[in-house]
């Protein structure tokens, strides 16, 4: 079974007027990882696509939905997924990709089978889902949480000692535009992405997981100099548009994974905002 829905884009003007359930309406995606559904949100930043799979009576498989007018869901889009749950395997034109706990796997464009499978009903996989438009085809490729090109940021001192698990990104995978990967927190850090930043070509949507039970995280959004923010729970995200922050803190450590896309591939294009100057 698919589920999609589809959210606008809004301008920061707009934003600035917006309660506490206008800004979650808009920007949280609150209704992943539902067992035996495909559950997508097409969001009009970047036509940039958030979704999850949780295969557990049977297999699932990737179907089109109306907004992409296409054939095919990856008739001109390509796909990142990282399984956030039980081991699993995704099959792609015939071809089995085994993905473990917080591996991953990049899927090109023109691919017409995507298929979501999990080895334990009991344990099921849960496959997160990014997707972004594609001008051309690259190889599928799978990239483990031990491939990953790893950035060690952050201090103790500071609360926001953590580790960045690029995935799929350039120096690691070839894409199109689809950028992704994991920043995992260490114990007694809360902070990520600080100092925060803005980067006017691409959008973002951050994902939580690894939040204990009973715990949360604010994700703080906005201009700059007009935050708002968002409390989050376990495996849900949040949109982020170019001209927003998007950073977070939690009651816990925590692990949250990046996805972005737009019309530049650099990772480090970003303008970073003081800490001093946030309001």
């Amino acid at each position: 079974m698919t589920k999609y829905s589809s959210r606008y884009a809004s301008s920061p003007e707009a934003v600035k007027k917006y309660d506490t359930q206008e800004l979650r309406n808009e920007f949280l995606i609150d209704d992943l990882m539902q067992e035996d559904e495909v559950v997508l949100v097409y969001s009009h930043y970047d036509r940039y696509i958030t979704g999850s799979a949780v295969p557990v009576k049977g297999d699932l498989v990737l179907e089109t939905i109306d907004p992409l007018k296409a054939p095919y869901f990856l008739e001109r889009r390509e796909l990142g997924i990282i399984n956030v749950g039980g081991s699993g395997s995704v099959l792609v034109e015939g071809t089995s990709y085994e993905l473990g706990f917080k591996d991953a796997l990049y899927i090109g464009s023109g691919n017409k089978e995507v298929v979501f499978k999990s080895d334990d009903k009991n344990n099921p996989a849960k496959f997160y889902i990014n997707s972004a438009p594609a001008h051309t085809t690259y190889p599928t490729v799978k990239v483990s949480l031990a491939e990953a090109n790893k950035l060690h940021l952050g201090t103790v001192e500071t609360a926001n000692h953590r580790t960045v698990n690029q995935m799929i990104i350039g120096s690691v995978v070839t894409t199109c535009q689809l950028q992704m990967g994991m920043t995992e927190l260490k114990t007694g850090s809360v902070w990520n992405t600080m100092p925060a930043h803005v980067h006017d070509r691409r959008m973002e949507v951050y994902f939580y997981l690894d939040i204990p039970e009973n715990q949360a995280v604010c994700h703080f959004m906005g201009q700059p100099q007009e935050t708002r923010h968002i409390w989050m729970n376990n495996h849900q995200a949040v949109i982020s548009p170019p001209w927003s922050i998007h950073s977070g803190s939690g009651t816990s450590n925590y692990t949250f994974i990046w996805g972005m896309a737009g019309e530049n591939l650099d990772y480090g294009d970003m303008d970073v905002c003081k800490i001093t100057d946030l309001r």
